[in-house]
This record gives structure tokens, C-alpha cells and sequence, in this order.
């Protein structure tokens, strides 16, 4: 009897210890697309730096006037991933953070869309332990890291094995007049109007012809707030009406009570990581990664 309730004490003790608890830091790296440093947040699971294994990468997007810190300090996303992993529900991860001051596209500010493609991904991906594959990696963000994540992944299909969207800022034909949107540095010509010709090019309607004629489907997580003040769940529905008959299967959209909010992105978060990850690989030891580089079956970081 005492080696028992010591057994669940040592137990208890374990699953409360922060050696459990992924690592959080902060990064930057010379951008060659953005003539500056490129700045992102960093989560890495428990492990991983002893497991000898490399890991799914998420990208984890931010939304309008927004930074790399946001998902850490308002989103609570290591206390989830830690929880998930924990759990079960997801593997192990690593987690990229971004920070941007465009609206993830090649805006009048900033090229944000080529530097994450150009910079970003193969920083990450000869910088941490992470397999470079399709099936490895995905994308998601909220409001306007939503419309970047949908953006991108519709773009670029065969980089993303699953795709997340929270109250996705994919509004069609235009924003609504509330919307950030329309002062953002992203969108507003030389003589400060907003560029509607820009945000009719770079929505998810101008790559959705050539993305269902396409041979890649990427799963895609959309969730939205029922009293979102930018209708956000009306938009959500469209986008998930144009992709539905495509990929019946591999397609959800999650309605909670709220609005364009922290309190919606927080709850809807658990299921999107989960959702996402049922079309995503585990990790895979390091000497394998390695041995597929070798028998250029994986191109070499």
C-alpha cells in the first residue's frame, strides 16, 4: 500500500513537472525578402533536444497589427500544445510563431507572402529539427493570419498537409467597412487609399480556380464566432461552401459562442491543432530523416 500511493505521488509529481512542459523562446534572422530581421517565436516539445527526432512543423499566424508574441501571451498556445501532446490528442510539434507587419501577402509595405515562402520556411527548416516533407508541415492563423493560412494554402497545395483557419478575415468580395483592413499599411496605395484591385488578387477567391483544378487537397480547419463583428462566420461559410464538394471529407467549420475575440481563438484552438493533425505525420527519429536525405527521397537541408 505505501509503494502504491508512493507510485502515484511519483506519478503526480511527473505529470506536473515543468520538464514536461514544451520550451518557449524568441528568434530573429537576417531577411534577404525583407531587407531586415525577420523576427518569430519558437515552441519545442518536451524532449527535443534528447529524443534525437524531427518533428511536424506548425506556422502559426497572427492576426491584423499583431506580433510573434501573440499566440504565447494571449492565445495561451504552449499551455494547449503542452496539454494535446500530453494527452495524446497531438504528437509532438514544433511550433513557428511569425511575426509580420503586413497582412501575409506582398503588400504595399512589406513582401510578406515571399518572405515567408522565400525566408522563413527553409530558415526554419535548416535551423530546427523538423521534417521538410508536405505530410510534415501545415499552416493556420486567425482573423487575418486566417486569411494568410487559407491564402497560402491554396496557393501553395503541395506544401501543406492541413491548413487552419479562426475567424478567417476572408471576406469576399471586400472587407467589411469595420475591418482593419481598410487603414492597414498592406492595402493603402501611395496616395493612402485602400487597394481593393490587391485584396481581390491576393484572397483565397483568386487562387481557388486553380487550386481545385489541381491534384493536391490540404484538410482545412475554419472556425468562427457566432456574434462576430465583422461576420466573420458568414464569410467562413462561403469559403467553406466553395471547397466543401471538393473535399467533402476533409473540411470542418466550427461555430462558438462569441466574437472576434481571444476568448473564440482560445477555445476553437484544441480542436484546430487535433483536427489538423489527423492529416499530419508524427515524428520520425532523426537517423531516418537522415537516410531518406541520403537516398534523395527528401531533399538535404
Amino acid at each position: 500500500m505505501t509503494f502504491r500511493r508512493c507510485a502515484v505521488g511519483m506519478l503526480a509529481l511527473l505529470l506536473c513537472s515543468p520538464l514536461l512542459a514544451g520550451q518557449v523562446s524568441h528568434h530573429r534572422f537576417a531577411s534577404d525578402v525583407l531587407g531586415r530581421d525577420y523576427p518569430y517565436a519558437l515552441y519545442l516539445p518536451d524532449g527535443y533536444r534528447s529524443t534525437q527526432q524531427a518533428y511536424p512543423v506548425i506556422y502559426l499566424l497572427h492576426g491584423s497589427f499583431g506580433g510573434s508574441r501573440d499566440w504565447l501571451e494571449r492565445g495561451r498556445l504552449a499551455r494547449t500544445a503542452d496539454r494535446l501532446i500530453r494527452e495524446g490528442t497531438i504528437p509532438p510539434a514544433v511550433i513557428v510563431m511569425p511575426g509580420s507587419r503586413s497582412w501575409w501577402i506582398d503588400g504595399h509595405n512589406e513582401p510578406a507572402r515571399r518572405a515567408f515562402f522565400d525566408d522563413l520556411i527553409p530558415h526554419v527548416e535548416a535551423t530546427w529539427q523538423v521534417v521538410p516533407e508536405r505530410a510534415w508541415r501545415s499552416v493556420a492563423g486567425l482573423s487575418a493570419g486566417g486569411y494568410g493560412s487559407v491564402n497560402f494554402a491554396l496557393e501553395r497545395p503541395e506544401l501543406f498537409g492541413a491548413a487552419g483557419a479562426l475567424s478567417p478575415a476572408s471576406y469576399h468580395p471586400l472587407p467589411p467597412q469595420n475591418s482593419s483592413a481598410w487603414r492597414h499599411p498592406a492595402f493603402l496605395d501611395d496616395a493612402g487609399e485602400f487597394d481593393s484591385e490587391l485584396w481581390a488578387a491576393h484572397n483565397y477567391t483568386a487562387h481557388l480556380d486553380d487550386y481545385l483544378a489541381g491534384e493536391f487537397v490540404v484538410p482545412l480547419y475554419i472556425s468562427a464566432g457566432d456574434r462576430d463583428v465583422f461576420n466573420a462566420l458568414h464569410h467562413a461559410r462561403l469559403l467553406y461552401e466553395s471547397l466543401e464538394v471538393n473535399q467533402p471529407h476533409r473540411i470542418t467549420l466550427e461555430t462558438f459562442g462569441g466574437g472576434h475575440t481571444w476568448r473564440v481563438w482560445r477555445a476553437s484552438l484544441p480542436g484546430a491543432l487535433s483536427w489538423m493533425f489527423a492529416y499530419l505525420e508524427g515524428p520520425v527519429p532523426l537517423a531516418q530523416l537522415a537516410e531518406a536525405e541520403a537516398q534523395g527521397k527528401i531533399p538535404a537541408q
